[in-house]
């Protein structure tokens, strides 16, 4: 048994080379990830953004496993039914079930190994280039390490091989189970299967509601509320793409080929014929491809905004470098004075905040500490700083919030907002996350009122001075934070505060981790979409070979034939493709509404480097289809 496991698994290494190149990939992706955790290249990065970067790679691990889990799955009863119909001819050669299922098994067994051992091969052989492409993406200086631990070899190994086991021995119970008809009639079950128009109109009615809510909860806004709307969202687009893909594109197509006008042009006959006898067959795997390929574009959408957003806060937690926050109304020429030894001063501003204890306010979200300020002294503050003041003057019972810039936000709905401030109710106008006051921003929940109502407000709290500047040079950021430290401990009294930005500070590196981790998904994603694409197309040209040679004996010419192929993959691999396209506007919409960004030029950039890897698969498999249906002279 094993001598003839091995005959057969040699001889068709190259019919299932795209299957074992896959799993081999993803095994390499996943060694990668685990030895990132052990490599300690992250150790520069302090314990905080270790930690971050820690959970992300776990967080990442679990979203692989889980793929590498629906992935095995799919590939394994791919593998099943191509092997059904040969293996079962050993029936007559007088072996029991049982020992076809065993053949099966160490076959699948060989299969699984070839392509844990490449994964582990080239993983090890690749981990130094995997980091050094992550930290390039990153930006982040950190020494490469390029020995591979034991470790992560081990843990890829039992999460892989785990995972394999288990559908290779569903194989086996599924063999010793069948029946001899069955087996020889496995690669023809239900290939060829024109479907019921009213289970057809059923399916597209209940896809396109399906579909049409998960589109309608990814664009709502909402408040904490949003996240269980994201995960519904995800729920009904993955379940409204397999409805009309068992629905409404069958549907269509058989309404097309009922237009005789619209058939019999070309070599439409041969195609749209073959797509609707298969659709049964083939939809669970188009509906997958598509899911496949929304993530990965979700995923580099990701990746581009999580960088513009990094970039963003980074210059608005740098807008000023130094500030001080102080009772007293006449520290501003002497700050000045000791921050301009030896700097050039790029920018200077100055403003009153009134701080109000938080049993004062009601607001929709709670915060420890809240501060008021006034509309036309923000609005000096803007001129001195060089800033844009977008707003109009307010009424008495108006309020502008000035808010922090946050990586990533699930409050996206922000109108009808009304906040209580001493007894008084406001009405929220706008939120906005100009940099005014900078790092401060952060630490305070900031209202801009207009001035009478600052003036009525004043009592009810603590009015203090802020004093922001930035210098043009970062050279001498030690020695000026430190003769600022001295010009503060040498005024009388300690209420004075001051904030200083080291330009050098890496709190947020985990975010640039992050960032680039979002492109290895989307390729881990989109080179899977197209493997499996390729493995089922592959597949289907060894039972297309009798029809095919067939119809060349009818008197069909070759180059129609080819032709006929051209279009019927070029079908297969744009519906996904569209329907990705259609569905990404919804989930890129809602990643820009969560990040507060403009993402419609990052959509269009990913779908355009999905759609062109496509048609790299595309390519690949129309030559091997025709090879494999014995199209070619």
């Amino acid at each position: 048994m094993m001598k003839l496991a091995l005959i057969n698994f040699r001889n068709g290494f190259r019919n299932y080379l795209s299957l074992v190149l896959s799993l081999a990939f993803t095994v390499l992706v996943l060694f990668n990830f685990q030895n990132l955790i052990t490599s300690g290249a992250f150790e520069v990065l302090g314990t905080r953004n270790r930690e971050y970067v820690e959970i992300i790679v776990n967080m990442i691990t679990f979203v692989l496993v889980c793929f590498l889990f629906f992935f095995i799955w799919y590939s394994t009863n791919v593998f099943l039914t191509r092997r059904k119909k040969e293996i079962g001819i050993y029936v007559f050669m007088g072996l029991s079930n049982e020992k076809i299922g065993k053949l099966y098994f160490l076959e699948t067994m060989f299969t699984g190994l070839s392509a844990l051992v490449t994964g582990l091969v080239f993983g090890a052989l690749s981990s130094g280039l995997f980091q050094m492409i992550l930290l390039a993406i990153s930006d982040l200086a950190v020494e490469i390490r390029f020995s591979p631990a034991l470790k992560p070899a081990a843990v890829t190994t039992v999460i892989y091989g785990t995972v394999y086991l288990i559908f290779a021995v569903k194989g086996y119970i599924n063999l010793a189970r069948s029946s001899v008809i069955g087996m020889i009639s496995a690669a023809k079950y239900n290939e060829y299967v024109r479907q019921k128009n009213i289970v057809l109109l059923l399916r597209s009615v209940l896809g396109i509601a399906v579909l049409g809510s998960g589109y309608y909860l990814a664009m709502k806004r909402g408040g904490m509320e949003i996240m269980g709307n994201a995960l519904a969202a995800v729920v009904l687009v993955t379940a409204g793409v397999y409805l009309l893909f068992g629905g409404l594109i069958p549907a269509f197509f058989q309404a097309m080929a009922e237009n005789k006008r619209f058939l019999y042009k070309g070599s439409r006959v041969l195609w749209v014929n073959s797509l609707i006898f298969r659709m049964k067959k083939n939809y669970r795997t188009y509906a997958m491809v598509c899911v496949l390929l929304l993530c990965s574009v979700t995923a580099l959408a990701t990746s581009f905004a999580m960088k513009g957003r990094y970039d963003s806060i980074i210059q608005f937690e740098n807008t000023y470098t130094f500030q001080l926050l102080s009772p007293r109304d006449d520290l501003g020429q002497q700050a000045e004075a000791v921050i301009g030894e030896g700097n050039d001063i790029a920018a200077k501003s100055q403003i009153p905040i009134l701080c109000l204890d938080s049993s004062l306010v009601e607001s929709r979200y709670y915060d420890n500490q809240y501060a008021i300020l006034s509309w036309s002294r923000l609005k000096e503050l803007a001129q001195e700083a060089g800033m844009e003041f977008p707003f109009a003057p307010l009424e008495d019972d108006q309020i502008i919030k000035v808010s922090h810039l946050y990586l990533m936000s699930l409050l996206t709905d922000r109108s009808g907002v009304t906040i209580a401030i001493g007894g008084k109710t406001y009405h929220q106008t706008d939120d906005t996350s100009i940099p005014y006051l900078g790092y401060l921003q952060e630490a305070k929940s900031f209202y801009v009122v207009n001035d009478r109502e600052y003036e009525r407000l004043r009592p009810m709290g603590e009015e203090l001075y802020t004093y922001n500047y930035r210098i043009r040079d970062t050279g001498n950021f030690i020695q000026t934070r430190d003769a600022l430290d001295g010009f503060v401990a040498g005024l009388e009294g300690d209420d004075t505060a001051r904030i200083a930005i080291d330009p050098q500070s890496n709190e947020l590196d985990w975010v640039k981790v992050m960032y680039s981790i979002c492109v290895f998904m989307f390729l881990v994603f989109v080179l899977a979409s197209g493997s499996i694409m390729f493995m089922k197309l592959y597949n289907d040209a060894f039972e297309e070979k009798e029809r095919y040679r067939a119809l060349m004996k009818m008197g069909f010419d070759r180059e129609i034939l080819r032709s006929s192929v051209k279009a019927e993959l070029a079908v297969a691999y744009g519906l996904p493709f569209v329907l990705m396209a259609v569905s990404s506007l919804f989930s890129v919409g809602a990643l820009a509404r969560m990040m507060f960004m403009d993402l419609t030029g990052v959509n269009v950039v990913s779908v355009a480097v999905v759609l062109g890897i496509l048609a790299a698969w595309y390519v690949l498999s129309v030559r091997a289809y025709e090879k494999n249906a014995l199209l070619f002279r």
